[in-house]
């Protein structure tokens, strides 16, 4: 399994964490999700047909860009 790491300054809230879990564990090879809304990051461990392009395309869809990786 593959682990990525992004900050997402879009970050401030519960509700943020929530969107980006809910959203994400939909996604067809994404293992597990973990957002900490202090450090405004999100850690995903995914396995194919997951791609970091995938992963990356759908935060900024749903209004949350990451930023590094």
């Amino acid at each position: 399994m593959n682990t990525i790491k992004y900050n997402i300054p879009a970050i401030s809230c519960g509700h943020c964490k929530m969107n980006i879990e809910r959203e994400l564990d939909e996604m067809e090879g994404v293992a597990s999700v973990v957002v900490t809304v202090d450090d405004k990051q999100a850690a995903i461990g995914f396995e194919v047909p997951a791609t970091v392009e995938k992963i990356e395309t759908l935060l900024t869809e749903i209004g949350y860009p990451p930023q590094g990786s």
